[in-house]
């Protein structure tokens, strides 16, 4: 018989006193310390020259394998997909309604003491139209133990973007991290500038809206990173230090594929907090081979190879391959796999579906203590939460934006004012 997991009196205190009241509705009877954004990257603030991941669980293996590994550094987290990956017309079974009752599920199976977020990421809008049916959407995300959210209206001109922003705030609770985002994801092309991203915080900011992290087009794409390029430091940290008054984190989009000297730089050298992780913990979960930092290989017939004796098993790879095959999915599309197969991959053998948890926890934690440097964070958040005896430590910034510079009308009139290249147009949701 097991014997029976045991928690210490100060993780109780905190379990009491630190998770939302979304949370504590869906999961009275839970030992899983699921709690808000804000108190993730207050962690990451504290320890300093710091982030942490923030992993797509874009099937139940990576979930797992990322909370064990969270475990063993003693980090906080954050679990999130994408509305892309998980909404109503996502691409994988994980989605925006049950990731955080299976991450609760999980913790409490694993014993999994450390702190977790549950973020929305990449909440998109991409005309005025989608706004209004979106406030319904965010009310039922938060409903279903959503503790942070991604408001992602950066595919509209700057003028819309922060309204919608605007507009759509009252609608998340005050208690909820929050992200928002200038400059969609494009590679080098359409990167965000100083000016794109002063304006949509100091207007944000007029309004008394204070986003934990804002998201940037600061070089890096989705997917799988094909070029050398990634993630420029020196613009993040330029655009950084010209938000610094408004004490907003940055969150970096598009991680897999950078290598690890690359991301090192974005933890020590800018105030970024949260790094996503989505490609690479799937392509690890399936077994490919990677390298470092994630990116997956390919031989010489441009095909993923896939390593024996790791991850889905040989012949459940066939079937993946030959599905790819039937639908015409190549490269980076085959995250649409996700859907189809997560089933199939949850009826293999134990000892197939721990490894593949298990490939992604080596993983994780490899980036949790040689790159990101999240190791011991988790303690910060539970000394937080007991001193502040709060699920809400309250907004890091104060409004220092007079509102009157900032209505509907100056909005539109500023936004003509900002000289910026937008890249091209296309689809460049993860």
């Amino acid at each position: 018989m097991t014997k029976p997991f045991t928690y210490s009196s100060d993780f109780e205190r905190a379990l009491a006193v630190g998770r939302p009241p979304n949370i504590k509705q869906l999961f009275p009877n839970s030992k899983a310390l699921l709690v808000s954004g804000k108190y993730i990257d207050y962690a990451m603030l504290a320890k300093g020259n710091c982030m942490t991941i923030a992993a797509n669980g874009r099937n139940s293996f990576i979930i797992r394998g990322a909370l064990a590994a969270a475990q063993r550094a003693d980090a906080a987290v954050i679990i999130e997909i994408a509305r892309s990956e998980g909404g109503t017309e996502g691409y994988c079974a994980v989605s925006l309604w049950n990731i955080a009752r299976q991450t609760d599920a999980f913790m409490n199976e694993m014993g999994i003491t450390i702190p977790v977020a549950i973020h929305a990421d990449h909440f998109g809008l991409k005309k005025p139209a989608d706004i209004d049916p979106a406030k319904t959407e965010i009310q039922s995300l938060f409903e279903a133990g959503i503790t942070s959210i991604a408001i992602d209206a950066s595919h509209m001109p700057d003028d819309q973007n922060l309204l919608a922003n605007i507009e759509l705030f009252p609608f998340i609770p005050d208690w909820a991290g929050l992200e928002t985002e200038v400059g969609e994801i494009k590679g080098k092309s359409g990167l965000s500038t100083p000016q794109e991203a002063l304006f949509l915080i100091r207007g944000l900011n007029a309004h008394s809206i204070f986003p934990n992290w804002i998201a940037l087009n600061n070089g890096t794409t989705h997917g799988i990173e094909s070029s050398d390029a990634g993630i420029q430091v020196e613009l993040t940290a330029e655009i950084h230090q010209a938000l610094d008054q408004y004490k907003v984190s940055g969150a970096q989009h598009g991680t897999s594929g950078n290598n690890s000297d690359r991301l090192r730089a974005i933890a020590s050298k800018t105030r970024t907090t949260k790094a996503n992780v989505a490609t690479a913990l799937q392509m690890i979960s399936w077994g490919l081979q990677v390298n470092d930092y994630g990116n997956a290989l390919l031989d010489d017939n441009g095909n993923f190879i896939k390593q024996k004796n790791a991850g889905v098993s040989e012949s459940m790879w066939e079937q993946m391959t030959a599905y790819a095959k039937s639908k015409g999915l190549k490269g980076g599309d085959y995250k649409k796999l996700n859907l189809p197969f997560e089933n199939k991959l949850l009826a293999q053998p134990k000892e197939i579906r721990e490894r593949m948890a298990k490939a992604v926890e080596a993983f994780v934690y490899t980036l949790l203590t040689t790159v990101f440097n999240a190791q011991n964070t988790a303690p910060i958040v539970m000394d937080a939460i007991l001193a502040r005896k709060s699920h809400d430590p309250g907004p890091k910034a104060q409004k220092i934006e007079p509102e009157k510079n900032w209505t509907r009308e100056k909005i539109i009139e500023n936004a003509l004012k900002i000289s910026s290249d937008k890249g091209p147009k296309g689809n460049f949701e993860d």
